[in-house]
């Protein structure tokens, strides 16, 4: 089984990839909603703010949150076909720890949904939403990641709008997790990539093979 991440930007750039990756084995795709939020959250006048690359999420926010993870879902279903099912994670019971400090967000617990196997066993593609029951709202990396780990998978792969992980503008091909854990820590590395990079080394310390775009996180 894989676990493919994509973000909010490439979500419809995803389809032919994930599409690929299903016929020879099980995917569950989750995905982001990054720019349609921060977007919206402008328009109606709300701040946006991140730590560490972690969206700061009040109750208003939440609202928009949750609206836009749902129609990103909507529209990623439709682009991949009717074998696709949109679940969002809250309405599947995916569980997280409150992180007060940045307000109604959760980090994510490995889990094991149903409503997952069921999809899966009826040879259907789930396509999760990250949010978390309460609601909380979940970064998309790090749900992908939970979910791989609980769910038993093999393969964890982050799509996003970079080619990998990027040093001195050159993508790494491969980066071991104890260097990775030692640059996000110096600084070396800011915004969406540092759950991103943390997501795939939880993943690749727990046994999977943790992709983003190109370069390889080995434990």
């Amino acid at each position: 089984m894989i676990v493919v991440k994509c973000g909010g930007a490439v979500a419809g750039a995803a389809v032919d990839k994930i599409r690929a990756l299903a016929e020879d084995e099980q995917v569950v795709v989750v995905h982001g909603a990054g720019p349609q939020i921060s977007q919206e959250m402008a328009r109606r006048g709300l701040r946006v703010q991140f730590v560490r690359g972690r969206r700061v999420t009040d109750a208003p926010a939440l609202e928009v949150v949750r609206d836009a993870m749902l129609a990103v879902n909507e529209a990623l279903c439709a682009a991949l076909g009717a074998d696709a099912v949109g679940l969002a994670g809250d309405e599947i019971g995916l569980q997280a720890v409150l992180v007060p400090e940045l307000g109604l967000v959760g980090r994510p617990l490995p889990s094991r949904p149903q409503a997952v196997l069921d999809a899966l066993e009826a040879g259907l593609i789930p396509v999760v939403a990250p949010l978390a029951a309460g609601p909380l709202n979940v970064n998309a990396d790090e749900a992908a990641s939970a979910l791989a780990v609980g769910l038993g998978a093999t393969r964890i792969v982050f799509l996003s709008d970079v080619p990998g992980v990027l040093r001195d503008r050159a993508v790494l091909p491969r980066i071991e997790a104890d260097e990775a854990d030692r640059l996000v820590d110096a600084g070396a590395f800011d915004g969406g990539i540092v759950p991103k990079l943390q997501a795939a080394v939880y993943a690749a310390r727990l046994g999977l093979r943790a992709e983003i775009g190109a370069t390889q996180v080995l434990a």
